[in-house]
């Protein structure tokens, strides 16, 4: 597993967790249970703390770091190739791939976050809320719909590490 200590901090992981071979893992995480982190993800946390919670999902070449701390909820859905700095991320919320988060924004429960956007230096996003965009503004609310479609794939990925304990194999060449 691709953990790494440094200045005598290493990574908590919880069960169930699943953590592809080519991501990094380093300094004082603490990863929740039944996650999933994809390949590439770099979480590297050398300066402060970065806590994830339960069934939350960190894509394919996401990159998380700190100088004071992260704060990712449970069943977050963090997509490829996201950017998050110094942050604070509520319950069931879903950041859209290549999204930018910088220092000290914080995106509240049941929020959407657009491809793309550009979450500013201490930008708050309310509850219930759809940003998008560079720099981010609200674009709408989270319908209902939204929703069921949010848990849906919050579903499918806090099944995801499950399926790849059983299933995940190194293919040898002859």
């Amino acid at each position: 597993m691709p953990l790494y200590e440094v200045y005598g901090k290493k990574p908590t992981i919880g069960d169930g967790t699943w953590i592809a071979p080519s991501a990094e893992i380093i300094g004082d995480v603490t990863i929740g249970k039944s996650c999933y982190i994809g390949f590439g993800a770099i979480i590297r946390a050398d300066f402060g703390p970065i806590c994830i919670g339960n069934e939350s999902a960190i894509e394919e070449a996401v990159i998380i770091h700190e100088a004071k701390s992260v704060s990712i909820g449970n069943r977050v859905i963090v997509g490829h190739m996201a950017m998050l700095h110094d942050v604070t991320i509520h319950d069931y919320v879903l950041i859209g791939m290549q999204s930018m988060l910088c220092a000290f924004s914080e995106v509240e429960s049941w929020s959407i976050i657009a491809e793309q956007s550009l979450v500013l230096k201490n930008s708050v996003i309310p509850t219930g809320k759809i940003y998008g965009g560079s720099p981010a503004l609200e674009i709408g609310v989270v319908t209902p719909e939204h929703r069921k479609a949010l848990e849906s794939g919050q579903d499918i990925y806090a099944d995801l590490p499950n399926q790849y304990q059983k299933s995940f194999k190194t293919v040898l060449q002859n």
